[in-house]
């Protein structure tokens, strides 16, 4: 037995002295590369750009992680970093094998419609590091000024390629009618996250929104497909963009409510949904109230509770003294006029005897104590 356990802390300590390893090579490569100013349009300056991948055992995807200046609109450069999961097959030119090698110098591209990314740095166990170049289309640019969206400039592109804004997601909005008009627009959304599975997607759930700043919006308060979906899984079809984003935003998904119709409730309407999880309550507190003899407490009532801060607690304490099945607008009006268990059993201490709820509530409104 000690034989096996030394043998298994060796292994452990082997397994954290190669991790430490790993991570120092991996910051040097980054450290080897000095931060300057970049010009897209010639890429051999682009010693500032890096780049980070990981291969993560059993995921279809490698993790690409890009760090990067860019010229701010008011002067300076700000630095800039983004991550994405990405089939190793675009990687054109990188093999498992080269990026699962105990060494490795490597390159290789990601070809996007707005430029190509060029990469080269070092691979060994599954990591990699080093610095790209990017290249911006010049034949991309011009596309998109004949079709009226202006002519974007070399950073605007490597926006775009970053977030791989191209012609698939251009058709798309088109076709659909939205009103797209500027480089800028493009920009915005893939900035935050707009893709073209997700305008894909929304149209197959009904969706048509026509506007892009609802597709940002929407992206920016987190109102996924699956969110979508989920809640028409429970019978809330139809809802506006605004509805979606205020569920989101307060925090009430098909989960929340699949908890409550699943403890026996009925399927409220959306609006009642939100205004209990506004209140605070949660199942935890239904199955609470159960043990404690309070079942299907209708949700009125859970919220009236929660307002007055009528909690499983209070009510224990108070049948812990004797005082059980106490109805729920009494437990309200105890609460409201500071009467728990510790003021009952302090007047009880003093000879007050056997009184109701209601005396102990009378003689705390007049300053008994």
């Amino acid at each position: 037995m000690k034989s096996i356990i030394s043998k298994t802390t060796t292994l452990l300590s082997d397994l954290r002295l190669r991790f430490v390893g790993l991570l120092a090579v991996l910051t040097l490569l980054w450290a080897c590369y000095p931060v300057s100013e970049v010009s897209y349009s010639n890429p051999q300056d682009s010693s500032a750009n890096q780049w980070l991948i990981e291969i993560r055992t059993g995921e279809a995807k490698v993790q690409l992680t890009m760090r990067y200046s860019r010229q701010r609109d008011g002067g300076g450069f700000s630095f800039n970093s983004t991550g994405f999961g990405i089939p190793m097959e675009q990687l054109v030119g990188l093999t498992r094998e080269q990026a699962m090698s105990s060494g490795s110098h490597v390159q290789f591209q990601l070809n996007r419609d707005a430029g190509t990314f060029n990469f080269e740095g070092w691979f060994k166990e599954g990591n990699g590091a080093g610095h790209f170049t990017f290249s911006p289309s010049a034949s991309f640019a011009t596309e998109l000024n004949r079709q009226g969206f202006g002519k974007p400039t070399d950073a605007q592109l490597l926006r775009l390629a970053m977030q791989d804004v191209g012609f698939a997601l251009i058709n798309e909005l088109k076709a659909q009618g939205y009103d797209l008009a500027t480089v800028e627009q493009l920009v915005r959304m893939g900035d935050h996250g707009v893709r073209l599975d997700f305008v894909q997607g929304l149209k197959a759930l009904g969706y048509s929104l026509k506007s892009v700043d609802f597709l940002v919006k929407m992206k920016d308060h987190g109102v996924s497909l699956n969110f979508i979906r989920e809640l028409a899984g429970l019978g809330f079809t139809g809802l506006s963009p605004e509805e979606l984003i205020r569920t989101k935003d307060h925090g009430v998904n098909a989960e929340y409510i699949g908890e409550f119709i699943s403890a026996g409730y009925n399927r409220a309407s959306l609006n009642d949904w939100i205004t209990l999880k506004d209140h605070g309550v949660s199942t935890q507190f239904v199955v609470a109230l159960k043990d404690l003899g309070y079942s299907r407490v209708e949700l009125d009532d859970l919220r009236n509770m929660k307002d007055h801060g009528v909690s499983p607690t209070f009510i224990q304490e108070l049948k812990a003294i004797g005082y059980n099945n106490t109805p729920i607008d009494q437990l309200i009006r105890l609460k409201d006029h500071g009467v728990d268990a510790s003021y009952i059993r302090r007047l009880k201490e003093r000879g007050y005897g056997d009184l109701s709820l209601d005396e102990f509530i009378r003689l705390k409104d007049i300053g008994t104590k």
